[in-house]
Order: structure tokens, then sequence, then C-alpha cells
């Protein structure tokens, strides 16, 4: 069984059992989350697909960590222009444990 979810703007594959990163979330670390932005719920042959979300579906979920991830660089530079610039960004994210998903 697995879901598709939505949050931070971006949409996981999550199965039960699963670890995921995803945008930094609100919540303190040890305590249970429910995502109800749930696209799609598929259980062996039954697929449900919802416009926009499933109804009456979620996913529970538990926060592991919070952190920020490796850093980017960003360069920009415009030729003959003697421009550049570089600039560092983290992103901080929240490490989840997906504990079951409910339909």
């Amino acid at each position: 069984m697995y879901a598709v979810i939505k949050t931070g703007g971006k949409q996981y594959k999550v199965s039960a059992g699963g670890k995921l990163k995803v945008e930094s979330l609100p919540a303190e670390v040890g305590s249970a989350v429910e995502i109800k932005d749930v696209l799609l719920v598929a259980d062996g042959e039954s697929i449900k697909v919802g416009a926009p979300y499933v109804s009456g579906a979620s996913v529970q979920a538990t926060v592991l960590s919070h952190g920020r991830g490796d850093k980017v660089m960003v360069f920009k530079m415009r030729r003959r222009k003697h421009y550049r610039k570089t600039q560092g960004h983290r992103q901080n994210y929240t490490e989840l444990r997906i504990d079951g998903i409910s339909a």
C-alpha cells in the first residue's frame, strides 16, 4: 500500500515504515503529524485518485528530526560585463517516519 501526498509545495510517494525529508514543519521532535493532502491511495489493484484530494484519506507520521540540507552554491555571471555573484543556500527540512496510511 502506498500513497502520494502533497506537503511544502511538493509531491511525495510514501509507504508505511518509510522515512522522508520534507520542507520544514512547525512540529516538535517525537510528535505525531497527520497529513490530509492525499492525492492518491493505492492498495494492490484498487487505486483511489482524488480531485484534487482523496476524501477521508490521511497519512500518519512521526517527526524524527529537524535539520538543514547540504549547501547549494548559486553563481551568477554576465560575460564581458565584469559581473560575478556567488551565494550559498541551505534549506531547512523535517525528517518524518511514515507510520500508517488510512483511506
